[in-house]
């Protein structure tokens, strides 16, 4: 019996999985929670990223500043005969002009000095000109050629503003305002034209000017040209070392090479575009650059040119090239001739030009190279005066160095040249 007994209560007894709890022996009820990083997980990342950072000293090694501006500067020009002088445009619509020459450098920079932090303090160059009229910013500011004998300020104004430089008060002797906006002066270094120069507007306009006080002191400033191709803003122009030819470029992806004083005319170099000699479009897919060009350096040799524009590309295109007999044969009486209507401020009036490219000039127009390294807008070109070296400068901050004697092969990209 007794073991009847004790094998029905092993029957009866609750199994494991069947034991309960009464919830009022429970202490307390822990709720679910999520695991959690302990704090110490992000010591180790900060003292990992402490240990990246690096710290650097800035120094001033500046021998001068100028600081009477009381907005943003948006153009600088050398005087070309004395470049100590430098005028500058900003937008305060206001054109500065100071000189360097005084300033006495040391012997070595600041940062070299044992003790640089206890150099003496420096006080703001003195202006020599303070030019005034504009109405809105200047964004374009030259001196003419060959000697610096005026100083040019464009703005945004539309207004083109030309002063003597013989007296260093600088006072007008000129103006016109022909565009809604100017956003280029380029001087002409063409040695029989002297104070020659281009201006690019906002509304795709291209104007030669010259001035001439000699011929008419009334009215010293004078059209020799205007083209009006481009169908959106002129963004960059250069002349060819010679300065006979001025290529143009523009936000609508366009570039034109222009004939302003009929010399290409005169040695058989035409176009069937009617107004330049060069002339390539975003129609022509190959040369195409979706949102436009906007700088333009022409190579010393003035073989080619190089145009940059929006997405870091660079399109490198075949100029003419024009014998020294042609010069020769085009003199000052050609003016707003051989091949190029004049034009005067009363009319518009540009360049008629058509024909076939003479065999000088085989390479004209064609693309020479297509190059695209860097990822934002290319907006500075420049070769080298003394080595086979295009360099190109971009939004992104970078810089490109290309060898031009070797199929444009890239040398440097300097990708961090300028950061915000």
């Amino acid at each position: 019996m007794l073991d009847r007994n004790n094998n029905r209560d092993a029957d009866n007894a609750p199994s494991d999985d069947e034991v309960l709890l009464d919830p009022s022996e429970a202490a307390e009820i822990i709720p679910d929670d999520p695991d959690h990083p302990m704090d110490s997980d992000n010591e180790g990342e900060d003292i990992t990223n402490g240990a990246q950072e690096e710290e650097i000293q800035l120094q001033n090694d500046s021998i001068a500043y100028f600081d009477h501006h009381k907005d943003s500067i948006f153009c600088i020009a050398n005087h070309p005969l004395q470049p100590t002088t430098i005028a500058t445009g900003g937008g305060d619509d206001t054109t500065y002009v100071f000189d360097v020459a005084e300033v006495s450098a040391p012997v070595l920079p600041t940062s070299y000095q044992s003790d640089p932090s206890a150099s003496s303090s420096r006080s703001s160059l003195k202006p020599i000109a303070k030019l005034t009229g504009h109405t809105d910013s200047i964004n374009a500011i030259t001196y003419t050629l060959p000697d610096g004998a005026y100083l040019l300020t464009g703005g945004l104004d539309g207004c083109l503003r030309v002063h003597s430089t013989k007296d260093t008060s600088h006072p007008l002797l000129a103006f016109a305002q022909e565009v809604p906006e100017i956003n280029f002066l380029t001087p002409c270094p063409h040695p029989s034209y002297p104070n020659t120069f281009a201006l690019g507007a906002s509304d795709g306009s291209i104007w030669v000017y010259t001035i001439d006080l000699a011929s008419d002191p009334q009215n010293p400033l004078q059209v020799l040209q205007a083209y009006y191709l481009h169908t959106e803003s002129a963004t960059a122009g250069a002349w060819t070392p010679d300065g006979r030819l001025l290529a143009t470029v523009s936000e609508d992806g366009s570039l034109y090479v222009w004939d302003p004083f009929g010399e290409a005319s005169a040695a058989g170099i035409t176009s069937t575009s009617g107004q330049a000699v060069v002339g390539l479009t975003a129609a022509d897919q190959r040369f195409a650059v979706e949102d436009g060009l906007f700088s333009v350096t022409i190579a010393p040799s003035g073989a080619f040119a190089a145009v940059g524009g929006a997405h870091g590309v660079v399109r490198v295109i075949g100029l003419p090239r024009l014998s020294s007999t042609s010069t020769s044969a085009s003199t000052k009486s050609q003016k707003g001739s051989g091949g190029s209507k004049s034009k005067t401020s009363s009319g518009k009036k540009a360049s008629a030009a058509e024909g076939s490219a003479g065999s000088s000039s085989s390479q004209a127009g064609q693309i020479l190279a297509s190059l695209q390294i860097q990822r934002e807008s290319i907006e500075t070109l420049a070769f080298s005066p003394h080595h086979s070296l295009l360099a190109t400068g971009s939004v992104d901050g970078s810089i490109a160095l290309f060898d031009t004697a070797h199929n444009f092969a890239l040398r440097r990209h300097i990708k961090e040249a300028c950061e915000e």
